[in-house]
């Protein structure tokens, strides 16, 4: 049987995997592990395509550490050459860094707020956003909201965190949920409750 998806699901079977199990899902939002990778790959992927990202996605598991926030906070000017020699990964020295500088801001705010995750619940207030959108078209690139996010973000530091790529991440991490009304993940979310 043949599954509605969001329009943006293109025949490959990892998209079809990261849409169908991932995306716009709140499962992992409360793994600072899983924002810090998230907020990695968005990104990476300014100007590029989410599928380049996600066929690299291994990849930038194994050069960042699993994404061990610790880990990539101590990286040094060598391991960001290495990584420029890394043909697995986006080889942009901006978009490295940011992943470095990211991974010590998300340190800070974790010492502050106890998680990643807890800044961003108390941030949205504890409430999910589930959009009812009825086309593509009407699917935003970025929202007040994303505009908030991402403006505390720099505040704290943060690189590559623009309202486009904030919404996007949101999005990912089910923090907005934007599948649309035809797609069977929202028909399957609205009959199990």
């Amino acid at each position: 049987m043949n599954k509605t998806r969001c329009h943006w699901v293109t025949d490959d079977p990892l998209y079809i995997r990261y849409h169908d199990e991932e995306w716009g899902r709140f499962d992992s939002f409360f793994d600072d592990r899983y924002l810090f990778e998230m907020l990695t790959l968005e990104g990476a992927q300014a100007g590029l395509s989410w599928l380049t990202i996600l066929k690299r996605r291994a990849h930038y598991r194994r050069a960042f550490c699993q994404f061990d926030l610790e880990g990539v906070a101590q990286f040094t000017e060598a391991d960001i050459e290495r990584l420029m020699t890394d043909e697995g990964i986006i080889r942009n020295r901006r978009k490295i860094l940011s992943t470095i500088t990211n991974s010590k801001a998300i340190l800070q705010i974790q010492a502050e707020f106890g998680s990643f995750h807890s800044f961003l619940w108390d941030f949205f207030e504890h409430k999910r956003r589930i959009n009812h959108w009825q086309t593509a078209d009407e699917v935003p690139t970025h929202t007040p909201a994303s505009q908030a996010l991402s403006k505390a973000l720099k505040k704290r530091g943060f690189s590559f965190v623009g309202p486009v790529i904030c919404y996007s991440f949101m999005q990912a991490v089910g923090l907005v949920d934007d599948h649309l009304p035809t797609c069977f993940v929202r028909q399957e979310d609205r009959s199990s409750t």
